[in-house]
């Protein structure tokens, strides 16, 4: 798999029927390794190792309602009251972040609320923080540190 704009992680890895898959610590078994997944794994330990989410609060590929449509998000963390923190949209290296692709994280926020949107294909990330009241965003360097 390709290098990405992250720091170096250890990963558990195993291959059965020609197939390779990678241990995701979030939702405790082997997903099967594709480079959004790839993206995706690299995302939780950023998550966890650098900005010390605890593991208990991030949540993996769940499905949601948007607009009597099925959706599946990538990562959310919530806050320690159930609210919605921040959510994560990964995309494989080779996807280009576009507007299209922030329109569909802001399509998920509609029913999730987020306080921080995060969304990366591995090599670029960007991060927004809300502002209801506003009814508007803010781009961060970064999002931040869990308190």
């Amino acid at each position: 798999m390709q290098k990405l704009n992250f720091p170096a992680y250890q990963f558990r890895f195993k291959s059965s029927e020609n197939k390779i898959s990678i241990f995701d610590r979030i939702r405790k078994k082997f997903i099967i390794l594709n480079p959004e997944e790839w993206v995706r794994q690299h995302t939780i330990q950023y998550l966890i190792e650098n900005k010390k989410y605890p593991e208990s609060l991030i949540n993996v590929e769940k499905l949601i309602k948007v607009n009597d449509l099925n959706k599946r998000y990538d990562i959310i963390i919530f806050n320690p009251d159930g609210s919605i923190y921040l959510i994560i949209e990964c995309k494989s290296p080779t996807v280009k972040i576009t507007q299209q692709v922030f329109d569909q994280i802001a399509r998920y926020n509609l029913a999730l609320n987020a306080e921080y949107l995060m969304i990366t294909n591995g090599m670029n990330h960007y991060y927004c923080q809300m502002d209801y009241t506003e009814k508007q965003y803010s781009f961060l360097k970064d999002i931040p540190d869990y308190k």
